[in-house]
């Protein structure tokens, strides 16, 4: 089993989930830790001769130590980019936490240092009519790292993500500012408000970078906060 879990969150769709958690995965391998991540819900998938293959769990597979087959890594493989839910509908399946819950269960017993679990868009993306994206840590018991997309608007979204987090009764063990808008005014100003308004570490703040560089990335991070 692995010593460090983490649930990955975002505060929307497209604010660098899987940039960060690949940033997370590599400061750990610089730590000489092992790890891997997983995407157990992925929508926006294309077919390949091996089967539906999603960006984001790829590039999770790439930046891990501990190797995994695509299916412990991506269970859940739906092609339309749309909300979970509604791709899942279209495909005549229906998403269950407990059946998620237990494929995530099952690929971490593969043993590692480091184990990420990123979610898909936001805090509150449904499964179905009952349960949501948010059960996901709640049942496995995994503190949640939040990914702030830095743009306008963060702020608001940061905070109320934040609430929700507490409300349901998980922990949040830290977060990180990942710049995505190169053009934002203030940037700067805006993490320093969430600094201090958010009772979790600040793990790093991220710039706008243009290659995408995960290793680049890890080296803003400081892992050591949490570990």
């Amino acid at each position: 089993m692995a010593k460090h879990k983490y649930f990955i969150a975002g505060t929307d769709t497209d604010v660098g989930k899987t940039f960060i958690s690949q940033a997370l995965l590599e400061a750990a391998k610089q730590r000489k830790m092992s790890c891997y991540g997983l995407k157990p819900i992925a929508a926006g998938c294309e077919m390949t001769d091996e089967g539906l293959r999603n960006e984001d769990a790829l590039k999770l597979m790439q930046s891990a130590s501990v190797k995994l087959t695509y299916q412990q890594v991506n269970p859940i493989a739906l092609q339309r980019p749309v909300a979970p839910h509604i791709a899942a509908k279209e495909e005549g399946r229906r998403l269950d936490l407990q059946r998620i819950s237990g494929f995530c269960r099952g690929a971490m017993m593969n043993r590692a240092d480091f184990v990420l679990v990123e979610g898909a868009g936001g805090w509150r993306v449904p499964l179905n009519n009952r349960e949501s994206l948010a059960d996901i840590p709640k049942v496995l018991s995994l503190p949640v790292i939040l990914v702030v997309g830095v743009k306008l608007g963060c702020i608001n979204h940061a905070l109320l993500t934040v609430e929700a987090i507490h409300r349901d009764g998980v922990t949040l063990a830290g977060w990180v500012a990942n710049h995505i808008d190169p053009q934002m005014q203030v940037s700067e100003e805006s993490v320093a408000t969430l600094k201090n308004a958010i009772n979790a570490p600040l793990l790093g703040v991220v710039p706008f970078l243009v290659d995408k560089s995960p290793i680049a990335a890890s080296r803003y991070l400081q892992l050591q906060q949490i570990l």
